[in-house]
């Protein structure tokens, strides 16, 4: 059984397919149909609803925080001791929210298929907003399309949305609700389950590493935001899923000394002010990690289990030196993520074994760590070549090179003849030629809609040639600025 708040309903649902996604028990099962069904893949943003949840930690204990997420990726699973909002849920009477007023004022609602989705995100913004902030507003709304070019007139409605915000019955009632959610947490196993699917809730590591252990055949679900296509997209039902999202423990990130540890079960979102404060280059990429209705239900474990060759954290990760934690039952063992990926989407995961976190230690966080990805758009697109490169300086010479691409080959992976080509040598035009020239010895990548091969190789060749740059100084500017004020 599981409980959330439909707005201010209290909604018990027991025997329901735990492979019905949030968007199709909407329109079915509670016929609001206000929040659309455009793309299916988590791409347009039509589908966007909001989730309240109490705020965890010692600041801001008891606390609502609102989220947006796509509807269509989302499963059922993922509104337990949650308060879900869609776009009925905002007007008063007659009354209009002041998000929606906004569009009406500043004409942002051309077709209005997509409308809906786009005053979930403004509403979300206007509550985790303390005033209008544009670059904030375009992380908001860059995971919803417009398919009329109305952006402008759009922003124009953030802008008033997030200036001239009036207090709502949301607002007023946070408290009450906080209080009706965390009534509702149980720290029992939870299950749900219809035509012989079944999808079981932990709520610690011990019930999470007995319940994997007794099911191995069990399909973990983190953010399901590719998990869930599977579903949709391939008509896939899953049999048994084992749900993570309510696993506290596997969402810490923390500094313990000389090392940061990421669990495997933080979202990308949370992730990011904490890398922002240690590995300001990692935190900025996470930036353009798809959008952030994405992002708020995304995992790095996730990401990284996912084994693809073209995910974003693996790079990164893999040119830190980071170490994976991995558990099954009570057994714990440490693996080079180096060493994690055995082929296209294959691992090293043992039946019942998962990523409990991931591990960096300072000394390799060099501060020379950059990273940069090449896509066909800037945000909510996946990757053609991610490049990461984390080289540390001794006396004018590179005393250690790590360097790791995504979308090179069929997992990402360490350019290890380049860093053979750059390891005790000098920063000079002569050792970056020969450090190309070694990334035709490492990859061998392959052409497909995103890109060619010839394509991939130059792009590479050319990232390392920018950080060489960047690092003598050079290049002063890395981004072409997007907006002109």
């Amino acid at each position: 059984m599981i409980q959330f708040l439909l707005n201010q309903t209290l909604i018990t649902e027991e025997a329901i397919d735990p492979n019905m996604t949030v968007l199709n028990y909407l329109r079915q099962k509670q016929r609001r149909c206000g929040t659309k069904e455009g793309c299916s893949t988590g791409d347009c943003g039509a589908c966007t609803v909001t989730l309240g949840k109490v705020r965890q930690g010692k600041v801001r204990q008891g606390k609502m925080q609102y989220e947006t997420v796509n509807s269509c990726l989302t499963l059922m699973s993922s509104l337990n001791g949650t308060q879900l909002l869609t776009v009925e849920d905002l007007r008063e009477g007659d009354a209009l929210h002041s998000v929606q007023q906004a569009m009406v004022e500043c004409h942002g609602s051309q077709c209005g298929f997509c409308t809906p989705g786009f005053v979930m995100s403004l509403f979300t913004l206007q509550k985790n907003s303390a005033g209008w902030d544009r670059h904030q507003a375009e992380l908001a709304l860059a995971g919803n399309l417009c398919r009329c070019t109305g952006y402008r007139p759009i922003m124009a409605a953030a802008e008033q949305a997030c200036q001239t915000p009036h207090a709502d019955r949301f607002s007023a009632q946070q408290q009450q609700i906080a209080q009706r959610l965390m009534a509702l947490h149980s720290d029992a196993v939870q299950e749900i389950a219809l035509a012989g699917h079944r999808c079981l809730l932990p709520k610690t590591l011990d019930q999470l590493a007995t319940l994997y252990q007794a099911h191995p055949q069990a399909t973990l679900l983190a953010g399901g935001t590719d998990l869930t296509l599977h579903i949709t997209q391939r008509y896939r039902p899953i049999p048994l899923l084992i749900a993570l999202a309510q696993v506290s423990e596997l969402a810490e990130c923390r500094r313990d000394g000389n090392r940061l540890t990421l669990g495997a079960g933080a979202t990308l979102n949370a992730i990011t002010p904490f890398m922002q404060q240690h590995l300001p280059p990692f935190a900025a990429i996470l930036q353009r990690f798809a959008s952030l209705q994405v992002r708020n239900q995304g995992t790095l474990g996730g990401n990284i289990a996912n084994a693809s060759p073209i995910g974003d954290c693996a790079p990164m990760l893999l040119a830190l030196d980071a170490v994976l934690l991995l558990q099954c039952g009570q057994q714990q063992r440490t693996l080079p993520l180096a060493d994690f990926f055995t082929g296209y989407r294959q691992t090293q995961l043992q039946p019942g074994e998962f990523i409990r976190a991931v591990v960096m230690e300072d000394v390799t966080a060099s501060p020379n760590f950059a990273a940069w990805k090449v896509s066909k758009r800037l945000e909510d697109d996946i990757s053609a070549v991610f490049a990461a490169f984390s080289l540390r300086m001794e006396d004018g010479v590179i005393a250690g090179a790590r360097v790791a691409f995504g979308g090179m080959a069929a997992v990402p992976a360490r350019a290890l003849a380049c860093e053979a080509a750059l390891n005790g040598q000098p920063l000079t035009p002569q050792t970056l030629s020969q450090a190309c020239r070694a990334l035709a010895e490492d990859f061998q990548p392959l052409s497909d809609f995103r890109a060619s091969a010839d394509y991939r190789l130059q792009v590479a060749k050319n990232l390392l040639r920018r950080y060489f740059h960047q690092l003598s100084g050079e290049l002063q500017i890395t981004e072409v600025s997007r907006y002109v004020s």
